[in-house]
């Protein structure tokens, strides 16, 4: 088993379980055997860029959410590692004020969520339809993150065929330009397993309970993992990480079960030349 976490959220998102407490966090990953975790939640926004509500921690919160996570280190240290950091999105102009949210954390995981458009209106994964020539910024967003130093981790890489209907010639080349950029500035690249968690253990917003048996006829419904991604992966030398990206109670226990289906999305085939590392 994997014995780290990089992909955790918190209430102060708005999204995640509103009554599971930092401290629950911490205590499920030591019971299910985690060495680290990190704290990961959807960055506070400087410039308000994305007006959703409830999608992410407010600016005013991140002093309080970090003397959360310095708290809880002191109080578990010796029974697991615990970092601070943020899932941030990139976008032109926003350089300084990711860097200062870099500077005050132990990780950052870059999960691209959203591009501008060429009026610089916000286009969202899964909310909207990207143009091909959105999809292809999408690429160019990674690899600027990459160029500026920001991200520890890619978050969900292959997210990008959300509303895709195709694994085709332009859907490749952003898999490639991700694959080159990843390879070049050595960072890992995230199997995500939140969507395997919403497609199969997580039906009408509450967990179920059936066997795992039962949780494998939907994977069909899976977007990512997306197999073909995963493949050109192995054209480069890339490090890989599983990252649970936790909002709900019930996750992290499950973490097993998603990882045996999420390989089974990948296939084996490609699961068993991928380069899993211990990231500390």
């Amino acid at each position: 088993m994997q014995e780290f976490n990089y992909h955790s959220h918190t209430y102060r998102c708005g999204h995640a379980d509103l009554d599971f407490t930092d401290e629950e966090y911490v205590q499920a990953y030591i019971k299910m055997g985690f060495k680290r975790m990190a704290f990961t939640d959807h960055c506070p926004e400087k410039n308000k860029i994305d007006k959703r509500e409830d999608m992410r921690m407010e600016y005013s919160k991140r002093k309080e959410y970090l003397e959360s996570i310095q708290k809880l280190k002191e109080k578990y240290a010796g029974q697991i590692e615990i970092q601070s950091g943020y899932e941030v999105e990139y976008l032109p102009g926003e350089e300084e004020n990711l860097k200062e949210l870099k500077a005050e954390t132990d990780k950052l995981i870059l999960g691209q969520h959203f591009v501008y458009d060429d009026n610089k209106n916000l286009k969202i994964h899964g909310k909207h339809d990207f143009t091909d020539k959105e999809l292809l910024r999408y690429a160019e967003y990674i690899e600027d993150a990459m160029k500026c130093g920001i991200p520890d981790i890619i978050a969900h890489p292959d997210i990008y065929m959300l509303k895709r209907k195709e694994f085709g010639k332009i859907e490749e080349e952003v898999a490639h330009r991700i694959c080159k950029a990843a390879e070049k500035h050595k960072i890992p690249l995230e199997i995500n397993l939140n969507n395997i968690f919403a497609k199969t253990y997580y039906e009408n917003r509450k967990l179920n309970d059936k066997p795992i048996e039962e949780q494998r006829k939907k994977l069909e419904k899976v977007v990512y993992p997306c197999k073909e991604f995963w493949k050109i992966v192995l054209e480069y030398n890339i490090n890989v990480v599983y990252g649970i990206d936790t909002h709900h109670r019930g996750q992290i226990e499950l973490f097993n079960e998603f990882v045996t289906l999420a390989n089974e999305v990948i296939g084996k085939d490609v699961i068993e030349k991928l380069n899993f590392v211990d990231l500390k």
